[in-house]
């Protein structure tokens, strides 16, 4: 492109005095406007350079298929290790109550110390204390834990050891299989602070025959060490690879050749930790969450650019919504919401310790998440929009679940020993090559648009963006996870039907 700039005289020796003031000014005009297109077109040819560049680096440094994360048998129990064999029992669970444990958390909620919330504060410093008195309140008079109890086992329960702990699980198999065809195995992992029963919704969607579809699951969907019922960890260094190891000891012990896994929360990343161990005995990977595990040049030039060129990087309306202006969106904002992270991820006893002596205090630390995670306007409601997702029973039966079995504090635990190990562990940098589906929820915490997601599963299937939905999505929308689920189960399992 080329640029002519035109010479103006001076006005005693144009002989065009009546032009001569009006066209420097027309030049100038001129040459900011070319000057600008130059800049948009160099910046483009930089842009297009720098993916070619990335791409080839990336092709380069993970053009193998076969990268597999490495991992050892550890051992979790207390003292030394001291089996020679492993005890490869399994036995059922019943989830109980005693009038005792009752009569304990109802003097705990009845000593309790109320604070005053601050005028208009609604939800942005945390749990509205008036709207919490009214949750205690319905919790003290209301809530039936011994019906919850009753719903919590209505699917089959089991305990196996594993690595010195007691791992806690549910199994449920489907009651009528088509004839000809066989149930399809299915692994789902919960996070933090949810627990097995965020799947309880979705499991019926899964594991009975309906007119939608043909296939039908057996589904397993077991509590991470130290959540829930399963034994928490006695050593430091139980991270999510740990959690992967133990889970694929679990589903061999089941009798799985191979299956299929889908997480949210840690559930994502202890999911996808099972696909870097073990890529082919995961048939396929589902996942509603994936933040960026490493931070490489598409991603940046995508942030840096996306805003001016959201087409060259696959960017969507919804894309651009969540992620600009850069600052409020992504810096802002994390710092406001992750103060928790901080905290578990350093010294989670501390804080862990008071949760676990107060109800109320633990009920306020883990709803205030079921509202802010589910919707970030939330914020701005006195109660916290808590009930216009879900019921109150649902969300104090997994209060009562960390209430219960007293696992609040090595819960916490699981930040402190992921982000302690830095963030450039090995499998943070290596990518996932099994079949992937992602349902991007549009209220998730982090958004994800499909070229990030892709800078880690390079197998990439589907990508679905659905039309409500947080965080806590199998919770919130157990019929739109469970039909994005079986969707790409079933995509897979024609493509390795196929001759």
């Amino acid at each position: 492109m080329l640029v002519q700039l035109h010479y103006a005289p001076d006005a005693g020796t144009d002989p065009h005095p009546a032009r001569s003031s009006a066209e420097p000014h027309g030049a100038r005009v001129q040459l900011k406007s070319t000057v600008a297109a130059i800049c948009k077109d160099m910046m483009l040819i930089l842009v297009l350079v720098a993916l070619i560049a990335g791409g080839l680096i990336t092709f380069l440094l993970q053009r193998s298929g076969d990268q597999v994360l490495k991992t050892e048998d550890g051992w979790w129990g207390a003292g030394d290790h001291c089996e020679t064999q492993e005890d490869v029992t399994i036995w059922p669970f019943e989830v109980t109550t005693s009038d005792e444990e009752l009569e304990d958390l109802y003097r705990r909620i009845d000593q309790t110390r109320p604070v005053l919330s601050l005028e208009n504060s609604q939800f942005h410093y945390g749990f509205n204390s008036h709207y919490l008195k009214k949750v205690v309140s319905y919790w003290r008079h209301d809530f039936d834990w011994r019906r919850q109890v009753t719903r919590l086992n209505q699917y089959p329960h089991f305990k196996t050891r594993i690595e010195g702990i007691d791992l806690h699980y549910i199994h449920v198999k489907p009651k009528k299989v088509p004839e000809g065809t066989k149930a399809v195995p299915l692994i789902m992992v919960h996070g933090w602070p949810g627990s097995f029963y965020e799947f309880y919704g979705m499991i019926p969607l899964l594991t009975e025959m309906s007119d939608s579809t043909d296939l039908v699951f057996e589904v397993v969907c077991p509590s991470i060490p130290g959540y829930g019922f399963s034994e928490a960890p006695h050593k430091t260094g139980f991270d999510s690879v740990c959690a992967a190891r133990i889970f694929h000891k679990l589903m061999r012990r089941l009798g799985y050749q191979q299956f299929y896994a889908h997480g949210g929360d840690w559930g994502w990343l202890v999911t996808s930790n099972m696909a870097q161990l073990e890529p082919r005995i995961i048939k396929g990977l589902h996942v509603n969450f994936a933040p960026p595990s490493t931070l490489g040049l598409p991603l940046a030039l995508s942030l840096m650019f996306g805003w001016w060129f959201p087409r060259l990087f696959g960017f969507t309306d919804m894309d651009i919504q969540r992620l600009y202006p850069c600052m409020e969106k992504l810096v802002k904002e994390s710092v406001a919401e992750s103060g928790y992270m901080h905290i578990q991820a350093t010294k989670p006893d501390t804080v862990g310790r008071a949760l676990n002596d107060s109800p109320v205090g633990l009920a306020a630390y883990i709803l205030e998440k079921f509202s802010t995670w589910t919707c970030h306007d939330f914020r701005d409601l006195e109660d916290g929009g808590l009930t216009r997702k879900f019921t109150l029973d649902d969300l104090l039966t997994n209060v009562m679940i960390y209430w219960t079995s007293g696992c609040i504090v090595s819960s916490m635990r699981f930040y402190k020993e992921n982000f302690g190990k830095g963030l450039d562990q090995p499998h943070s940098k290596m990518p996932v090559h099994v079949p992937t589906g992602f349902a991007c929820f549009p209220n998730e915490v982090m958004h994800s648009p499909k070229l990030w997601v892709k800078q880690k599963y390079h197998n990439l299937v589907a990508f679905s963006p659905m039309a409500c939905g947080g965080h806590f999505a199998a919770m919130e929308e157990p019929q739109l996870m469970a039909e994005d689920l079986q969707k790409f189960i079933k995509t897979i399992e024609k493509k390795t039907k196929q001759p």
